[in-house]
């Protein structure tokens, strides 16, 4: 039993050590990141429409950062509109996201809907 508990954590281990060095080898410099808008022309937000965009009651959610606006509703880690309890979608999120273990390279594949104002 004990020796079945050691191959799985192994393998576990493995799988998270493959997936965080294939992270490690993005981008953390996200000013080139061009994500994909299906071509539709971008929104320009103030942080008040922003905030109308925090994920509760069927709206979508969208962060700032940078000055671009992300979708972040269908991301795991924002349901409901949050991301650890600590931050709401809806904002300006620069200096959390940039301060975070994971830094701006959590990003990239997001979809880009604007600009901040």
């Amino acid at each position: 039993m004990k020796k079945s508990f050691l191959i799985i954590l192994s393998i576990l281990l493995i799988g998270l050590l493959t997936v965080g060095c294939a992270t490690a080898n993005t981008d953390n410099d996200n000013d080139n990141n061009d994500n994909d808008n299906n071509g539709e022309e971008l929104r320009e937000f103030t942080l008040e429409e922003l905030a109308q965009f925090n994920g509760k009651d069927g709206n979508p959610a969208y962060v700032a950062v940078n000055g671009k606006v992300y979708d972040v509703t269908d991301v795991p880690a924002w349901r409901g509109g949050s991301h650890q309890n600590t931050v709401v979608a809806g904002i300006d999120a620069t200096e959390y996201i940039s301060k975070s273990p994971h830094g701006l390279s959590v990003l990239n594949g997001l979809k880009v809907v604007g600009t901040l104002k």
